[in-house]
Parts: C-alpha cells; sequence; structure tokens
C-alpha cells in the first residue's frame, strides 16, 4: 500500500509540472495583518517599487500604495482576478501608483523591483530564484509568505499569528550584482 501511495504522489508531483502556474499556485489571500507585516519586514520606504508575483485582488500593492507611498507592479494570471485588483486600485485613486497586469509571473520582468513579494509554493520560488538572482539589483529584497527560498539564507524571519494560525515571512537581500548581460 505505501508502495502504492509513494507512485501516486510521485505521478501527481509530475503532474504539478506541467500544470499551468495558476494551477500551481492557487489564489489565497494574505489576510490583511500578514501583508502589513510583509511590507514592514522589507523596511518599505516611499517612492520604491514592489512587485507582487500573483497578486490576486492586489491588496499588497495598495496597502504598499496607501501606507507607505511606495510604487508597485502586479502580475497576475487570472483575468478575473486582474480585472477585480484594477477596479479596486480604479475606485481608490492608484492608478498613477500601481500597474496591474494580467500574464505569467514566470516570465515577469522584475529588474526594477526594490521589493518582489510572494505567496507561492516552495517550488514556484525554486523556479523564480535565477530571475531574480540575475536581475534584481543589490539590495532588492525578496519577501515570502509562508513559503522559503531554497539555498537562500533570510536575512530576516517573523512571525505573524493571524486568527489562531501563525505565518511565516521570509525576508531576502539580494547582495551580489547580478551577472552582465
Amino acid at each position: 500500500m505505501r508502495k502504492v501511495w509513494l507512485s501516486l504522489l510521485l505521478g501527481a508531483g509530475a503532474l504539478a509540472q506541467r500544470m499551468e502556474p495558476e494551477r500551481l499556485a492557487p489564489y489565497v489571500p494574505s489576510p490583511q495583518p500578514v501583508v502589513e507585516r510583509m511590507l514592514e519586514a522589507a523596511d518599505l520606504k516611499p517612492g520604491e517599487t514592489v512587485y507582487d508575483l500573483g497578486c490576486g485582488d492586489g491588496r499588497i500593492l495598495i496597502t504598499a500604495a496607501e501606507r507607505f507611498k511606495a510604487k508597485g507592479v502586479g502580475v497576475e494570471l487570472s483575468a478575473e482576478l486582474v480585472q477585480q485588483a484594477q477596479d479596486t486600485v480604479r475606485k481608490r485613486g492608484l492608478q498613477n501608483w500601481i500597474t496591474i497586469v494580467q500574464g505569467d509571473l514566470l516570465e515577469a520582468d522584475v529588474s526594477g523591483a526594490d521589493v518582489v513579494t510572494l505567496y507561492l509554493l516552495t517550488s514556484l520560488n525554486t523556479r523564480l530564484q535565477p530571475k531574480f538572482e540575475q536581475t534584481l539589483k543589490p539590495g532588492a529584497r525578496v519577501v515570502s509568505h509562508d513559503f522559503a527560498i531554497r539555498g537562500w539564507e533570510p536575512a530576516r524571519v517573523e512571525k505573524v499569528t493571524v486568527a489562531r494560525r501563525t505565518h511565516t515571512i521570509f525576508v531576502y537581500t539580494i547582495t551580489r550584482k547580478p551577472p552582465a548581460r
């Protein structure tokens, strides 16, 4: 029975590798206290630019603009969530601060980011890691909700408890210059 179960798990893992990015990272919004702590832990400053990969309803970017006076770029695969985020940005008058684009987060150009926020599975973080290493400038921060980036040493790890569930925030700082292109 154990071999059958293991075989099923390995087969599901192989299938997940072939699935759409949307399927690899289901939409699960970060609770607002976690959003705020992620941006605080990133030491976000006014005028900096936050990229949220898999931005969902845009709550991280909206908080960054309203509370921290930061600019934001969101990348989201779901057309429905893109529309929802764009509508909220418009309603709050943040169109000059935030851009939401429909696209594959694996293809996103993050070179303009001071901070990148993630709430993605470890497997997606691993796939994004080379992009971050090659394109983010020294001093840029990558902040991941609940899922670490394998092989990277976090500059900071924080815990936030919301509704009796503890969330972990990992903050990584890019310290080396990307290789010349």
